[in-house]
C-alpha cells in the first residue's frame, strides 16, 4: 500500500534523546501505517512502540506491516485524545516520547470505500467506522446555521454562508449520497484559489467536524499535562505534526503555555508564582516544515509543521 509518512526524518533528530536511553518507551498516539513507528524502532533499537490508532483497518495493517518487531510494539485501539487515560501507569513511567500525526492518512484518503475522497461514491469520512455521526449526516441533516459553523471555523472558508445555502438547495431536492456529489457542488458554488480544488477546506471542515479533530488534539495536550503533573513524563518529548492552521494554532499557545516561567494574572505587579512554574521547554523557536525536495515528493507533506516540546527530568 502506497504510504509515506511525513517529517520522517525530522521526528527522528528530534527524539535524538532516546539513544542516551536504555529501553525507551515511544507512544505514537496515531499509528497509521506505522511508518513513523517503524523509523524509529529501525533507529532506536532498544525501543519500543505503543501503537495507537481508532481505525481497526490501520491497526490490523500496521501490525501486519510490523510484524518483524514482535514484542517490541503493542497495539491499542483507542483515539487519541483518551488512550492515556488507558494506559497503566507501568507503561506511563516509562513513555519518553510522544509522536502524534494529526490528520487523515493517505491509506484513508486513498480508499474508496472510506468516503474521503472527492470521487469516491461513498459519503463518510470517519477514521472510526463505530462513530454514530459521518459526512451523510452533516451534509444532510446539519441547518444552515450548523452548517456555517463547519465550513466558517474548520475550513475557514469566506463563502461559507454560499456554500450552506447551496448545500440546503440541494437537498431540498435530493439527499447526498456520495462525496462526488458534494465535490461537484463545491466546484460549482466556489472559487478555485491558487489551484486548489474548491471542495478541499470544505472537505476538510466536515472530516475535523466528523471526527472531533480539535477536540481529540485538545484532550490529548490536556492529559499530557495532567500526566507530567502526576509524576510522569518528565524528560520526555512531544512532538505535534498538524496539516491545519487552527491545529497549529492549539498546538503552538499550549506549547507557549508550557514553557512559562511564570503564571500569575496579567494584572498583578510582581511575580508571586515563584516563577518557576514551566513544565519545559519548546525545542524549536519555529515549526519544522518539509523540505523542498519532501513537498516536492509527496504532495500531502506540504502542508505539515511540525513542532516539538521537552519536559524538564
Amino acid at each position: 500500500m502506497k504510504h509515506i509518512s511525513v517529517l520522517k526524518n525530522e521526528v527522528l533528530e528530534a527524539f535524538l534523546h532516546l539513544a542516551h536511553i536504555s529501553d525507551p518507551v515511544i507512544l505514537d498516539a496515531t499509528l497509521g501505517f506505522g511508518g513513523h513507528t517503524l523509523a524509529l524502532l529501525e533507529a532506536y533499537p532498544h525501543s519500543r512502540v505503543i501503537g495507537v490508532d481508532r481505525d481497526t483497518q490501520a491497526l490490523e495493517l500496521a501490525r501486519e506491516r510490523l510484524s518483524a518487531y514482535k514484542g517490541r510494539v503493542e497495539f491499542v485501539k483507542s483515539d487519541f485524545g483518551s488512550v492515556w487515560e488507558q494506559l497503566a501507569d507501568e507503561h506511563k513511567t516509562r513513555i519518553c516520547a510522544v509522536l502524534a500525526d494529526i490528520g487523515v492518512s493517505s491509506m484513508q484518503l486513498d480508499s474508496v470505500e472510506r468516503g474521503f475522497g472527492f470521487s469516491s461514491h461513498r459519503l463518510d469520512m470517519r477514521m472510526d467506522s463505530a462513530l454514530a455521526l459521518s459526512a451523510k449526516e452533516v451534509l444532510n441533516t446539519y441547518n444552515p446555521t450548523q452548517l456555517e459553523r463547519v465550513f466558517s471555523q474548520y475550513g475557514e472558508i469566506r463563502e461559507s454562508k454560499k456554500l450552506s445555502r447551496a448545500i440546503v438547495q440541494r437537498r431540498e431536492r435530493e439527499y447526498f449520497k456520495s462525496a462526488r456529489e458534494f465535490s461537484e457542488l463545491c466546484a460549482n458554488t466556489l472559487a478555485r484559489t491558487k489551484g486548489i480544488h474548491p471542495a478541499t477546506q470544505a472537505f476538510q471542515a466536515i472530516r475535523i467536524e466528523v471526527n472531533d479533530e480539535l477536540g481529540q488534539l485538545e484532550r490529548l495536550l490536556d492529559s499530557l499535562q495532567g500526566g507530567f503533573n502526576n509524576g510522569f513524563l518528565h524528560g520526555a518529548r512531544v512532538g505535534i505534526i498538524s496539516f491545519h492552521s487552527l491545529e497549529d494554532r492549539i498546538v503552538k499557545n499550549t506549547f507557549r503555555q508550557w514553557s512559562r516561567a511564570c503564571v500569575c494574572p496579567p494584572n498583578v505587579m510582581k511575580c508571586v508564582c515563584g516563577g518557576d512554574s514551566a513544565l519545559g521547554e519548546i525545542l524549536y523557536k519555529k515549526p519544522i516544515l518539509p523540505s523542498a525536495q519532501e513537498s516536492a515528493t509527496n504532495n500531502r507533506a506540504r502542508s505539515a509543521k511540525l513542532r516539538v516540546f521537552a519536559f524538564r527530568g
